[in-house]
């Protein structure tokens, strides 16, 4: 199988993880990417090795040093993100195209790394006011972590013309429809909307 990858990056709260998991219940071709990271588990619900790969910072570094990511970030002050080769290589020995929920820096060093083997979507809320409705209602956010989450979206948005495509996340299942649409064509046919396209 010609192994393929579908980036998803996004701000905080712009609802990429709804729409991957969306897909991922709908198309049995895909894997989804367990990114490694060096933050805490959030409760019990969340398990190594299905939602993240748990790393201590000696780790990851160790894993940096030899060379064992495609791409990797401190997204916060001690707080590493990163996605293994071996994760990849993992899901297309098992047959499946790789489906990415990354911020935005790891989704564009992905696409780079990749080239034409990768689709980067970027996917924005309409409005920043929207977004911050989003992060509160999560309730887990204090007016501190708030403000810098907003200040850091300001930051990701300047990226978004480097995506082959930007999903404008207004209505959910509009944007289910838009992003199985955008899988389909790429996995099928290798199609890419035209650079800059926003849906």
């Amino acid at each position: 199988m010609d192994g393929k990858l579908i980036i998803f990056s996004a701000p905080s709260g712009s609802g990429k993880t709804t729409i991957v998991r969306h897909l991922l219940a709908e198309n049995t071709n895909l894997g989804f990417s367990i990114s490694a990271c060096t933050r805490d588990r959030r409760g019990r619900a969340e398990q190594n090795g299905k939602d993240y790969y748990f790393l201590t910072p000696d780790e990851f570094k160790h894993k940096i040093d030899a060379g064992e990511f495609v791409e990797w970030e401190e997204v916060y002050v001690g707080a590493f993100y990163g996605t293994l080769k071996s994760e990849i290589e993992r899901l297309w020995a098992s047959g499946k195209h790789v489906l990415f929920d990354v911020d935005v820096q790891g989704g564009l060093k992905l696409k780079k790394y990749y080239g034409d083997k990768a689709l980067a979507v970027f996917v924005r809320v309409p409005d920043e006011e929207t977004l911050r409705q989003r992060l509160i209602g999560r309730g887990t956010e204090t007016e501190d972590s708030l403000s810098k989450r907003l200040f850091k979206v300001h930051f990701e948005m300047s990226f978004q013309d480097q995506f082959d495509v930007v999903l404008v996340n207004d209505d959910l299942q509009t944007s289910f429809r838009k992003a199985q649409k955008l899988v389909d064509d790429f996995v099928s046919e290798g199609k890419v909307p035209e650079r800059g396209a926003i849906l």
